[in-house]
């Protein structure tokens, strides 16, 4: 679906804004034409708004375009031609602008922001075509897209080189996005030294001094200025280790997440400014932005790939089902902007060309690749970090090649949607006597191992922070008395071509207390956030001193040949179904509840 709009996005309609800039584009009266090509498509079909030619982010979707294509690159070869045609579309409008500025916006943008007039956010919209370059170039393998990155690079060192300490500070004031994470890269790729220049000249101290000293410089201001500056310290980082860019990213996630606390969901914001710390049911309108949800996953990978550390998994986990797959429409493929949580919530879709909100793109990149983050290369082996379905290859583990192929088990519940598999009926050979007849209470994991040749080492596979009770590990159907290590399964083996390693986390409905009001919940299943399709939020009781399965019991759990996984109804008055948020497309919903005794009327803490 991701991949049917992508394409549906024609290079005509995304290069317009650059190729006018160019001058390489004129309108007249109905029909806009290409210089030297055929007429293009009337208005009625162009892109529009924030892509239409009056706005200030003209040009940013196209970024984003090419961030996702050149993943979906590496084994699409229509994607990949597209890809490549609009970067040599590119060469000829950066030629145009005479060797350097090749974006949808005028250069005279980049000046209003120093004079302090107003103009909404150029570098934001600048650095996604940057980006979108640097992908083309780094995983798309194409390396006039690096030329095209450097040159227009170039412009922005000698446009910096005329500003003072304090001209940048007020220019760094207004959205960056993630220029220093350009500069980073094209310093870690060259090594040349205008661009460490230009990383020093993008290092922001009213934000990162503040960070660094304890002081809360996020609450109520706008989150996505700050987090792709973080993910430019943390690029920084990597090429530099300069260990204060490090120190930056590390102090933002203290304040981002762990003091501030999260959303059910996973998300930290709310009308696109951080909530304050461990308040969530006064801020339940305008949740996590999409673009925040994409960005803060970023930086969790990161984090993850430099500790290894399972909360950055689960976080990224939580966020993937409960953010990105909540807030996709899963008929129509359109983005959300943001996930509202309050009562009576309903989701407000985009449009496929009438919106292009900066959640479009990040729509189009997050699920080119969210695949890349189920297995990593371990110390002395592999570990299965992200439980999605998909193919991976190894070289050197041990000596040898190895792949694996992850598959959830539609027989015995799935994490991931629905699955309309036909098997459920008719494997009447794998039926499992210990299974509950009603509904899977277990998701169910099935990782084939197949090395080129026979091997050692060791595979790990993530416990996920929602699992409340024992699992159980099987190879070649028999049963493991695995090692646990600090949330992670071990198995150290020899390993043959075709080693089939099943495991099961069993799942069971359970309420999460509000962090301000622990006598307000919301309800999960697995790592499913679970909505109740009401308009109001109405106290739901439970049995004293009872848990969630006292006020949520299984309801409309088989439909033909799936199980329909998250959905429950209430036992007691009100009666309300609850189903996965991300299973929401449209009507009322709503997320947290108060909860009351069923013995008497008072609204106490869940675990009294």
């Amino acid at each position: 679906m991701n991949r049917e709009y992508l394409m549906s996005l024609t290079a005509e309609n995304l290069l317009r804004p650059y190729r006018m800039e160019a001058g390489l584009w004129r309108y007249s009266g109905s029909v806009g034409t290409t210089v030297g090509e055929t007429a293009a498509d009337g208005p009625e079909n162009w892109h529009w708004g924030w892509e239409s030619p009056t706005s200030d982010l003209r040009g940013h979707i196209l970024g984003h375009w090419l961030s996702a294509a050149a993943y979906l690159s590496t084994h699409d070869e229509e994607v990949r031609a597209r890809a490549n045609h609009i970067v040599k579309e590119l060469v000829r409008c950066q030629e145009a602008n005479g060797g350097q500025w090749v974006a949808g916006i005028p250069r005279g943008f980049m000046d209003r922001v120093v004079q302090g007039q107003e103009v909404w956010a150029p570098q934001y919209t600048v650095h996604k075509i940057l980006m979108g370059l640097w992908d083309m170039y780094a995983i798309g393998g194409n390396a006039t897209a690096l030329k095209l990155l450097t040159h227009f690079a170039d412009w922005f060192v000698q446009w910096t080189g005329h500003l003072s300490r304090e001209q940048l500070d007020d220019v760094l004031d207004v959205e960056t996005g993630g220029m220093l994470e350009i500069w980073a890269n094209l310093y870690g790729e060259t090594g040349e030294n205008k661009y460490s220049v230009l990383m020093s000249r993008y290092n922001r101290p009213r934000f990162f001094d503040r960070l660094l000293s304890g002081e809360d410089v996020l609450t109520n201001r706008h989150a996505n200025t700050q987090i792709p500056e973080i993910l430019g310290a943390a690029r920084a980082w990597e090429v530099t280790g300069d260990r204060r860019w490090r120190d930056i990213v590390e102090a933002f996630w203290f304040q981002a997440v762990t003091s501030r606390g999260t959303y059910c969901t996973g998300g930290s914001t709310s009308g696109e400014v951080w909530q304050p710390s461990k308040i969530v049911l006064s801020r339940l309108h305008r949740v996590q932005e999409h673009c925040t949800v994409y960005n803060m996953m970023r930086l969790a990978q990161i984090l993850y790939s430099w500790t290894g550390e399972k909360q950055y998994a689960d976080y990224w986990e939580r966020n993937l089902v409960n953010g990105i797959f909540a807030q996709q429409n899963h008929q129509t493929g359109m983005v959300t902007y943001f996930l509202s949580l309050a009562p009576g919530s309903e989701k407000q879709w985009g449009s496929r060309t009438n919106d292009f909100w900066c959640c479009h793109g990040t729509l189009l990149q997050a699920h080119s690749h969210h695949a890349t983050a189920s297995v990593q290369r371990d110390e002395d082996g592999l570990r299965i970090s992200q439980y999605i379905p998909s193919d991976t290859h190894w070289d050197e583990i041990a000596g040898a090649s190895v792949a694996i192929r992850i598959q959830q088990d539609p027989l015995d519940g799935v994490v991931f949607g629905q699955t309309e598999t036909p098997r459920g009926l008719n494997a009447i050979q794998r039926l499992e006597p210990d299974l509950p007849a009603e509904r899977p209470d277990r998701m169910v994991f099935d990782i084939e191992v197949r090395p080129d040749q026979r091997t050692r080492f060791t595979l790990r596979l993530r416990i996920p922070d929602w699992v409340r009770a024992s699992i159980r590990v099987y190879c070649n159907g028999n049963e493991l008395a695995y090692v646990e290590e600090e949330g992670w399964v071990l198995i150290d083996r020899d390993w043959s071509a075709g080693d089939l390693v099943r495991v099961e986390f069993p799942t069971q409905v359970r309420a999460i207390p509000a962090p301000e009001t622990p006598g307000v919940v919301s309800f999960e299943d697995g790592p499913y956030v679970l909505a109740g399709l009401t308009s109001r939020r109405v106290p739901v009781k439970r049995a004293r001193g009872g848990d969630a399965t006292t006020i949520l019991a299984p309801d409309e759990t088989r439909t033909h040949h799936w199980w329909n996984a998250g959905t429950y109804r209430t036992i007691r008055t009100p009666d309300i179904q609850f189903v996965p948020l991300f299973d929401v497309t449209e009507g009322e919903y709503t997320v947290y509840f108060p909860v009351e005794s069923g013995d008497d009327r008072s609204t106490r803490s869940f675990n009294e």
